[in-house]
């Protein structure tokens, strides 16, 4: 028996070796070799790079039909079509690109095949593919450590999302390597720019510290979208989309094409609008987007302007789990700790337990508007040398409207009023409380590059000039105050200077050396009262020194291994400064120390990936309780802190028609030595507990992600997608009490793409998210309290919507 198994062994791995063939080759530019030219097989998981003499081999493949594509920025692309047999060697000449192409404009802040971190890149294929009016984070949610939310729940509003547990506020975001995130609070809001997608030509999502960028520093991951690149073609498109909660989204997009082998223009206008899943989160959203550029063959002059406005209603408050648990009593227990007016119970209470908003006042909104203008210039000095540089000017005009009942006219720098006898101190009102800011600078790179080594001296210098002011616009007493009277003014001026030098060094035909250095300088000066009428006049000074090193080794053609370490500082956002008791020692710094193992395998039919990390944090800030002395939950740094996990991707074509692709995360995210402090209303104090060591709030243990994609013919496919994310901690206390509960849900995807005598192209979309209508919440607050020596709690979770479904149809002219 065992020689029969060894004989039915050595004829399967015959069979194996003899069904194997390899293609070999070898490209040319202009006639030159190119090394680091890209090699792929057209709808596999397998790719390589060429080495050193433009040289390339593609291992174990079998009999068959193959496309390959090859490119190297500067030349044009080449589709090639193959019929393999037996074992061939072939030659590819790419012609030059009779002008430069936007590659070149990202590349600094671009991590390369052969950079030592873990990222994942998205295409602008699979961006309009999912693109039917949700925000971009719901668009980038497949991608691994990724996990978002909504407040309206359906993803058409504002949106948030975190990366390995990290909060959007630490995420570095970027468009065309010009700092996207708000300088003073660090956060990004996606809603500010709707359907900014559809005119972006791919994003690259770099976890953890990543390589230096411009903006804030990456304290989870950095975001790089880049916008529409050249298209030589004239084209015309409209899409359409409309489906549940009366969600519409319209989008017109054109362009010249390539006029006088020089110039080239592009418009787009788009409009998307919800009632929202919640009650009255309701979105109004418009955009547009412009760009002209001037192409030659060694020069690119490009112009952006892009502009966004949004009105939102406000479901901030979230849904009390008492609401959620159709807990009665709960419910009631607001009102009689004083959390509610009775007024406000009552509506809870007669509200839906998956929709309630406890907003009501019928102009509850945020409204925004934030224009952007950007100029880039790139120019080749020789196939070695180019140099990248962008002026930008970005102004921000907004408020949000709240009613306020029964406040203290003194709250408001409003005297009493005296009405006969009777002296009246507090009115209901409406304020505004409003955000009007300049951010403006320049950003720049010089990149070398030759066949073993590539050397960039980057940089950028960029000013925040913020105005935080409020205003009472109605009041039932006002007295003689002016109408729109102001009541507090501050001011917030940051400027970030920040200089780099990357070098990737090929210092054998397998063996690549990385380093990143970049020294960056922040000047803060916050001067003005806040709403609260706290004094906020102080002034921050910052010098950090970001340090990455990495090595990345080419284990065989299809594998490889990388190792990097890298440093990240980050100071405190505006919040964390105003915030702090007056009279105590600001928060400091927070420090980074961020630990990248990773391996990679490819082969035609299969793609493996594992990436182990470990950050380790020194002072980062959290929530833990404690209050200043107006009753505001503060920040503190914490002494010690860490994540560690490991990264899974895989792929499989399972069939010629069938794939399937997943990725999952493993986690351990934790604080050493915590201290809660909950408020005592019984004695006006806080208590203290130490808890030791807790979780990391919002921190799931496992996040999965699963998409089979099934294309029995070139003009169709269909998608399953499932989405899984473990318990998640609402505070840093690891309490049971406080969390959200694992989610498990699933989305259908199906598109159809057709042709016309009066369309170049007509393609249909359907998608029905949360397939099997679960109920689940993805984000939480909580405030928690002792009266009566009992221990209560004030909590907001963020249903998302149940079964929901979009259609919409493009069409392209």
């Amino acid at each position: 028996m065992k020689r029969l198994s060894l004989v039915l062994l050595l004829q399967i791995m015959a069979v194996i070796a003899f069904g194997q063939i390899n293609l070999t080759g070898v490209v040319k530019g202009d006639g030159e070799t190119l090394a680091g030219a890209s090699v792929v097989i057209e709808k596999s998981f397998y790719g390589v790079s060429t080495k050193a003499n433009g040289s390339f081999e593609l291992k174990n493949l079998k009999p068959g039909d193959y496309t390959l594509l090859v490119s190297f920025i500067g030349f044009e692309p080449q589709k090639i079509d193959l019929q393999l047999s037996a074992s061939k060697n072939i030659a590819v000449d790419l012609k030059p690109n009779v002008i430069m192409t936007d590659e070149v404009l990202i590349s600094a802040t671009r991590a390369g095949n052969k950079t030592p971190v873990a990222y994942s890149n998205v295409s602008s294929d699979e961006i309009a593919k999912r693109n039917m009016g949700q925000d971009i984070p719901f668009l980038l949610n497949l991608t691994p450590s990724f996990v978002t939310t909504s407040d309206a729940g359906a993803g058409v509003g504002y949106t948030n999302f975190r990366v390995r547990g990290t909060d959007l506020n630490r995420i570095n975001v970027s468009v065309n390597g010009i700092p996207l995130n708000d300088a003073e609070s660090h956060g990004t809001w996606f809603v500010d720019q709707p359907d900014m997608a559809s005119s972006l030509e791919n994003v690259q999502i770099q976890r953890g510290v990543g390589t230096s960028t411009n903006g804030a520093a990456a304290f989870g991951a950095s975001i790089n979208l880049q916008t529409n690149s050249l298209n030589k073609e004239a084209y015309g498109s409209y899409k359409t989309a409309a489906g549940t909660f009366n969600t519409f989204k319209n989008t017109v997009s054109a362009g010249t094409g390539l006029i006088n082998d020089h110039f080239t223009f592009d418009v787009r206008l788009s409009k998307v609008t919800s009632d929202g899943f919640i009650d009255r989160a309701s979105s109004d959203l418009k955009s547009y987007f412009i760009s002209g550029g001037y192409y030659s063959e060694n020069t690119i002059l490009k112009v952006n302007v892009f502009s966004g406005y949004e009105e939102t209603y406000q479901a901030w408050y979230g849904v009390p789990s008492v609401r959620l648990n159709n807990d009665m009593a709960g419910m009631q227990q607001y009102a009689d700790h004083w959390l509610m007016t009775q007024e406000e119970v009552d509506h809870m209470m007669a509200s839906d337990n998956r929709t309630y908003n406890y907003y009501t006042y019928e102009n509850q909104v945020d409204h925004y508007v934030q224009d952007h203008y950007q100029l880039h210039f790139s120019h080749k000095f020789n196939p070695h040398l180019n140099l990248n540089a962008s002026l930008h000017y970005t102004y921000g005009n907004g408020y949000y409207e709240n009613y306020k009942a029964d406040e203290d006219l003194a709250d408001y720098l409003l005297p009493n009023i005296e009405i006969g006898d009777e002296v009246i101190e507090t009115t209901d009102l409406i304020n505004r409380k409003w955000l009007d800011n300049d951010f403006y600078g320049f950003t720049y790179s010089l990149n070398y590059n030759n066949n073993n080594s590539d050397f960039t001296l980057g940089g950028g210098y960029n000013v925040y000039d913020g105005r935080h002011y409020g205003n009472v616009i109605w009041a039932q007493y006002l007295g003689e105050a002016d109408f729109n009277h102001e009541w507090y003014r501050g001011t917030g001026l940051k400027k970030d200077f920040n200089v780099y030098a990357k070098y990737n060094w090929q210092v054998a035909e397998k063996l690549n050396l990385f380093a990143d250095l970049q020294y960056r300088r922040i000047d803060y000066t916050i001067e003005g009262i806040d709403d609260d009428l706290r004094n906020l006049d102080q002034d921050h000074d910052f010098n950090f020194f970001n340090p990455k090193l990495g090595i990345f080794y080419q284990v065989a053609d299809n594998q490889d291994l990388y190792l990097s370490f890298a440093v990240a500082n980050r100071e405190p956002n505006r919040t964390a400064f105003v915030d702090y008791p007056e009279g105590n020692e600001p928060p400091v710094h927070e420090t980074l120390h961020d630990w990248e193992l990773g391996y990679n395998y490819a082969s035609s039919k299969f793609s493996l990936g594992a990436n182990f990390y470990f950050m380790n944090y020194k002072d980062q800030l959290v929530v833990t309780g404690q209050i200043n002395d107006v009753g505001s939950a503060i920040m503190v740094n914490v002494d010690k802190s860490y994540r560690t996990g490991i990264e899974l991707q895989a792929g499989v074509q399972i069939a010629t028609d069938f794939q399937w692709n997943g990725n999952t995360t493993l986690s351990i995210n934790k604080i050493k030595d915590f201290t809660e402090y909950v408020d005592n209303w019984d004695t006006w104090g806080q208590d203290a507990f130490d808890l030791g060591t807790t979780d990391l709030a919002f921190s799931p243990n496992v996040i999965a992600n699963s998409q089979f994609v099934y294309t029995p013919g070139e003009h169709f496919s269909i998608s399953f997608v499932s989405q899984y994310v473990g318990d998640q901690y609402i505070d840093n206390t690891s309490s049971d009490d406080r969390m959200l509960d694992a989610y498990f849900v699933n989305h259908l995807k199906a598109d159809y793409t057709f042709k016309t005598n009066l369309f170049d192209e007509i393609s249909l979309h359907f998608m029905a998210n949360n397939l099997f209508d679960v109920e689940y919440e993805t984000n939480a607050w909580v405030y928690p309290y002792l009266l009566g020596n009992e221990r209560y709690k004030m909590d907001g979770y963020y249903p998302q919507a149940g079964v929901h479904f979009m259609f919409g149809i493009d069409f392209t002219f």
